[in-house]
C-alpha cells in the first residue's frame, strides 16, 4: 500500500471520530476530549509533514509526489498539499469550536453550528450570536414573548417582514430563517449606529425609534439588556 494513502487515511479516520464525538454528544467529558484531541494533533502533525516532504537533514523519498514531475508541477502540487492541511485544521478547529459551544450552553451541536454560521454569513461575531440567542430565547426554537415575539432570536413579525417581504409567522419558528433575519436585523442596527454595538443592542431590545427619541433627548437609553448579553 502507498506510504502517504496510510498516513493520509489514519487521519481522516481521526477526523471521523472527532465527527462523530461533537455530533453524539452535548457534553463529552472532558479527559475523552484531550485524549482525542492529543491523537488528533499527531495525526494533523503526520499527514502535514508528508503532504510538504522534509525541508531539512538528509534527504529522503518523497512518496506523496510522482517521480519524473518537472519543477514547477512538483512545486504546485507541494502547494496544494499546504493548502489542503490548512484547510483540515481550519476544520478541526471549527469542530472544536462547536464542541465548546454545545458543551458551554448545554445545546445540540447542530445548533451550535447552525449559530456559529449564520452568524459569519451575516456579519455577526459569533459570540455574540450566542449570548443574544441565550438572553432572548434560551435557546427555545419555539419561544413567544407577550408581545409576539418570536423563536430564537425573538423577532417581530412585523421586523421579520421589513427584512424579507411575505414572510409567514409560523416561519419564524424555523431554525435557518429565524437566526438570519434576527442576524441581519442586528448587523443592521449595528451600521445604524456607526458600529456601537451598545447602541445596536438596546435598539434591539428596545426598538430604534425608542432609542432614538432618548437620545434625542440626552437621556441615556440603558436599561440592563446589554449587560445581559455583554456580561458587563
Amino acid at each position: 500500500m502507498h506510504i502517504g494513502s496510510i498516513r493520509r487515511g489514519s487521519l481522516q479516520s481521526v477526523v471521523l471520530k472527532l465527527q462523530a464525538e461533537v455530533a453524539a454528544r452535548k457534553r463529552p467529558r472532558a479527559d475523552i476530549w484531550s485524549k482525542l484531541r492529543a491523537v488528533l494533533a499527531v495525526g494533523v502533525v503526520a499527514g502535514a509533514g508528508f503532504a510538504l516532504g522534509r525541508r531539512s537533514g538528509a534527504p529522503e523519498p518523497d512518496w506523496t509526489i510522482p517521480f519524473g514531475l518537472e519543477p514547477g508541477l512538483k512545486n504546485a502540487l507541494v502547494r496544494a498539499g499546504a493548502g489542503k492541511a490548512d484547510l483540515q485544521l481550519a476544520y478541526i478547529e471549527k469542530l472544536e469550536r462547536i464542541h465548546r459551544n454545545s458543551a458551554r450552553y448545554g445545546i445540540a451541536a447542530d445548533l451550535a453550528a447552525a449559530i456559529e454560521d449564520i452568524a459569519l454569513a451575516e456579519g455577526i461575531d459569533p459570540r455574540l450570536a450566542f449570548e443574544l440567542v441565550r438572553v432572548e430565547s434560551r435557546f427555545n426554537a419555539r419561544a413567544r414573548s407577550p408581545v409576539g415575539a418570536l423563536g430564537f432570536t425573538q423577532l417581530m413579525p412585523a421586523t421579520a417582514r421589513l427584512l424579507q417581504p411575505g414572510i409567514r409567522d409560523d416561519q419564524l419558528y424555523e431554525r435557518e430563517t429565524n437566526l438570519r433575519l434576527g442576524f441581519r436585523f442586528l448587523r443592521f442596527l449595528i451600521n445604524r449606529y456607526n458600529g456601537d454595538v451598545r447602541l445596536a443592542l438596546l435598539a434591539y431590545n428596545r426598538g430604534p425609534a425608542t432609542v432614538d427619541a432618548l437620545l434625542a433627548r440626552g437621556v441615556d437609553p440603558s436599561n440592563g439588556y446589554v449587560q445581559l448579553v455583554l456580561g458587563e
